[in-house]
């Protein structure tokens, strides 16, 4: 592929079927609210069946990302994997018709994975209780890794989700090694504080030897710092890594710099769905540092990605994400 890339994501590749729900309905089915938790097809079936109206819209958390990327103009790819069925094709169409190039091999019809799907209970206070069956999507394998692919992103971004797989962490190593040795930066997000749990000391290691930024929300730092408190995290945190970009909420985000922190406040808004969050605020800041802006500006655009997908139900955008930065004179 004779083509250089602003970011290219590495991830899972799922289908979101969200539903607004009660509380009750999640103590009901045991769900532990605001986090996502891992399932297998038998119990996807279950909570489907008992999930009132649904909308099904493409998702994993690295896809959202480059989704993003695409929309703001940067060059972009994903690898994830999926299969030859019917929510494979949807996910494939998606991500193309968002702009982002989608080669990775289908997983055949006769595979014993489907395609992955996340449950994504949306509660009344807007906050999103994920219940994820991986399928194919858990077995990207090195194999699946292109490395002419790699070697042509000047930013590879890695999905933390993507670590709760047999040969996953082989296929980041790979990915890793063809980015840095053409001349590329390598990043990950922590995606979750009970993946940070599963992963700690290999999280730890990567982050510490092989990437050059590191994003996480606070929960997801102190997690894998084992810290109580923010601003130990944050200095831990920055002895690890040269760049990280930590999200806190409705306060916006901290962004480190050679131990150097800078606070971007973000504008309030009424949080519909904060499915995506994270996964936005990471477009805005990538596509930012591919425009060589300042990080304080990177910083801004995050948050302004994050405050849209927040305003909707789903994790992909619905405004033109371009016209957002030009209003904030960041276009």
């Amino acid at each position: 592929m004779n083509q250089n890339f602003d970011v290219v994501g590495i991830g899972n590749a799922l289908v979101d079927i969200l539903a607004r729900v009660e509380e009750e309905f999640l103590t009901e089915n045991g769900i532990e609210k605001g986090i996502m938790h891992l399932i297998d097809r038998p119990r996807a079936a279950e909570l489907y069946g008992q999930m009132g109206p649904a909308t099904e819209i493409s998702g994993g958390s690295g896809a959202n990302t480059i989704a993003g990327l695409a929309m703001l103009g940067a060059q972009a790819a994903y690898v994830g994997k999926v299969k030859d069925d019917q929510l494979g094709a949807i996910f494939a169409h998606d991500i193309r018709a968002q702009g982002a190039i989608f080669e990775t091999p289908l997983a055949a019809k006769g595979a014993d994975h489907e395609t992955g799907r996340c449950m994504v209970l949306v509660s009344p206070d807007g906050e999103r209780s994920m219940n994820t069956y991986l399928g194919v999507s858990e077995h990207l394998a090195p194999a699946d890794i292109d490395v002419g692919v790699m070697g042509a992103a000047n930013w590879l971004y890695l999905e933390g989700y993507r670590f709760d797989g047999a040969e996953s962490h082989e296929a980041f190593a790979k990915a890793i090694a063809a980015c840095k040795r053409a001349g590329g930066k390598a990043s990950v997000t922590l995606s979750d504080p009970f993946c940070v749990d599963r992963h700690r000391d290999a999280f730890r290691r990567m982050i510490r030897d092989d990437l050059d930024l590191l994003f996480a929300n606070e929960h997801e730092l102190m997690s894998l710092y084992q810290t109580g408190s923010l601003p130990e995290a944050l200095g831990a945190c920055a002895e690890d890594v040269q760049l990280a970009a930590v999200t806190v909420g409705p306060d916006g985000a901290w962004v480190i710099e050679n131990g150097a922190r800078t606070h971007v406040p973000t504008r309030p808004a009424t949080v519909i769905d904060a499915t995506g969050a994270g996964d936005l605020f990471a477009a805005g800041f990538l596509h930012g540092l591919t425009q060589g802006r300042p990080l304080a500006d990177c910083g801004r655009m995050g948050c302004i990605a994050a405050g849209e997908i927040i305003g909707h139900i789903g994790a992909r955008p619905e405004t033109d994400l371009k016209s957002l930065m030009e209003e904030a004179g960041l276009g």
